[in-house]
């Protein structure tokens, strides 16, 4: 029912910035960003629900901002002052309305490097 395509990735300097796109198909109730780093667990990065309603993982707090466009049923993810630790692989991830099912993107490789 549900599917997403993801945009975005690259190689960025200590500083620099980037934007990731999750396009999302179907009735979603909320979109998350979510990272792993190498050889590190997958951690919690941004969401953005039907209602409004943000969140950030501490770290970011900040230098990235999640937003989304209604028209597009798109969500962006706009990371500023990237740092190296931010270097991992940033997936979406897409909770519908109408079922408990989630759903996840392909993945988009970031790495923040001088």
């Amino acid at each position: 029912q549900v599917q997403l395509v993801e945009s975005g990735g690259g190689l960025v300097q200590p500083g620099g910035s980037l934007r990731l796109s999750c396009a999302a198909s179907g009735s979603i109730f909320s979109i998350s960003w979510y990272r792993q780093a190498p050889g590190k667990q997958r951690e919690f990065v941004a969401s953005i629900n039907r209602g409004g309603t943000i969140n950030y993982v501490d770290s970011v707090k900040g230098r990235f901002t999640i937003s989304r466009d209604n028209d597009k049923n798109t969500v962006y993810l706009q990371m500023n002052s990237l740092k190296p630790e931010d270097t991992a692989v940033y997936q979406c991830n897409a909770r519908p309305r109408w079922s408990s099912e989630e759903y996840w993107g392909q993945g988009t490789q970031v790495t923040v490097s001088s």
